[in-house]
């Protein structure tokens, strides 16, 4: 009988990511949203929080959403570049979104949220953590 994972591999490793992800996102939304309300600029506060999170999710990437079996010092740099990518869509988006055409920067930062996590799974899975157990391409 055939599992999730053999079946449907990419959906699995979807579900994986999301998980890692959601936990991760909630609690620094929640941050952000209270360093927001008092003091700090929304640019200012995913400036600080950003790589924050980054730092608390790789552990979870790399062995839980793409059973990364590599080399981490390899996996580390790409993973940097990655999130100075996905930082800079997130910034990107704060200033066209609200800065610009003045949206609230609360949901603009929800949907840069659901947007760089969708640019970060692809850079993670063909990038970043190429030789995961379920990655289609093996290097």
């Amino acid at each position: 009988m055939k599992t999730l994972r053999s079946k449907f591999p990419t959906l699995y490793q979807i579900i994986r990511y999301g998980v890692v992800g959601v936990l991760n996102n909630l609690l620094g939304y929640g941050i952000y949203l209270l360093v927001t309300y008092f003091w700090l600029d929304p640019k200012i506060a995913i400036s600080i929080l950003y790589p924050i999170g980054a730092t608390t999710a790789y552990f979870g990437h790399s062995k839980y959403s793409f059973s990364y079996q590599g080399k981490h010092t390899h996996a580390l740099a790409r993973y940097i570049i990655t999130h100075l990518i996905g930082y800079g869509v997130n910034v990107l988006m704060l200033y066209l979104l609200w800065e610009k055409l003045k949206f609230p920067h609360q949901l603009v930062q929800a949907a840069a949220i659901v947007v760089v996590s969708g640019v970060l799974f692809l850079l993670f899975r063909y990038f970043v953590f190429p030789h995961s157990k379920l990655a289609p391409l093996s290097r």
